[in-house]
């Protein structure tokens, strides 16, 4: 008998497009069921089938899958070898038939009211891509940290899909609801990127023409690491291949991707100096030290916060900037 809490739904008329969500995964055992059960109890009367691309996991991550198919028979799960999220991406799109593609992760939570505000600003706009909110939420008091962090401009500078902001055309979206055919037409995810996908693509999109659209309205709840080892190597990991992509794609960079290999450089120099040449060139270690302590006491909410995220901003900058600067030129032909 299938669950209750997996037939999504039913209360309005079948006007609606159906959709197809996809999403790839590797050990995410601990939110995946999450994930699927919001797309399933989504408040959308078209149609919808889920694949999910399982990589090699370590925990019960292709278990869990398995046993959301067979409660649900919207729900197919393929095999993912590589575990690379590009690939398992396309495999999903492939294993698709619907003109809609709404990407989830499986960390991360729609609202029931998503997958209808998207299609329908795919329509009002004629965008190729949707997106919305990155809304950061912790269980854990690490995670409410990094939470508070990643949607803050301290944090991760002032992308509209961690802050917020006013709807329009953007560079690139959290996730994203797509028009499979423009997908199809810049031949899916580069396989090459194993981070930094989500930009890559949308950079061909709107090559080719198409609109990338911010949505406020669209929030997708999303679970933090949960360990300040896996934080810093999240943020490795996006620093070394937004770095990849700017290299490709020439003149893509800009001031945000900048900042936080320019502030190594900066306190590396401040603090070189001030201890071989004159203690005044401490200063903008200071200097960015305060900052960092002043912008935990504002943007936490409570004690336990404001003590963790000096550490967790101070990760994420350092992070990203040596992955950035670290980042070997032959990172894409090696992948």
């Amino acid at each position: 008998m299938r669950d209750e809490k997996f037939l999504g739904d039913k209360s309005h008329g079948g006007t609606e497009p159906p959709v197809s969500v996809i999403l790839t995964v590797v050990n995410e055992a601990a939110h995946l069921e999450e994930s699927i059960s919001a797309v399933l109890n989504s408040q959308y009367s078209g149609g919808i089938e889920i694949v999910i691309s399982v990589g090699p996991s370590r925990d019960e991550t292709r278990e869990i899958a398995d046993s959301l198919a067979q409660r649900d028979s919207r729900v197919k799960v393929i095999d993912n070898p590589s575990g690379r999220t590009p690939d398992g991406l396309n495999s999903a799109i492939a294993a698709t038939s619907n003109e809609i593609i709404v990407r989830i992760d499986g960390h991360s939570s729609i609202r029931p009211d998503y997958i209808r505000e998207a299609v329908l600003t795919l329509s009002q706009t004629g965008a190729v891509n949707v997106g919305g909110v990155m809304a950061a939420e912790g269980i854990t008091p690490f995670q409410r940290a990094v939470a508070r962090a990643m949607r803050s401009p301290i944090g991760v500078g002032a992308s509209r899909f961690h802050t917020g902001g006013s709807a329009g055309s953007v560079d690139t979206v959290y996730l994203g609801v797509f028009k499979r055919s423009a997908l199809i037409g810049v031949g899916g995810y580069d396989s090459r990127f194993t981070r930094a996908q989500d930009w890559e693509l949308n950079y061909r999109l709107r090559e080719r023409g198409g609109v990338i659209w911010f949505n406020p309205k669209l929030t997708v709840t999303y679970r933090p690491r949960s360990t300040f080892k896996s934080l810093a190597k999240q943020y490795f990991e996006y620093g070394r291949w937004r770095a990849a992509v700017s290299r490709h794609h020439k003149g893509t960079t800009n001031f945000r991707y900048l900042a936080p290999p320019l502030n190594i450089f900066f306190q590396a120099l401040s603090i070189l100096l001030g201890t071989f040449v004159a203690p005044v060139f401490f200063i903008p270690t200071f200097f960015y030290l305060g900052a960092i302590l002043i912008s935990s006491l504002v943007i936490g909410k409570s004690w336990a916060e404001r003590i963790r995220l000096p550490f967790v901003l101070t990760i994420m900058h350092f992070s990203w900037g040596i992955g950035f600067i670290t980042s070997p030129r032959t990172l894409i032909s090696n992948s």
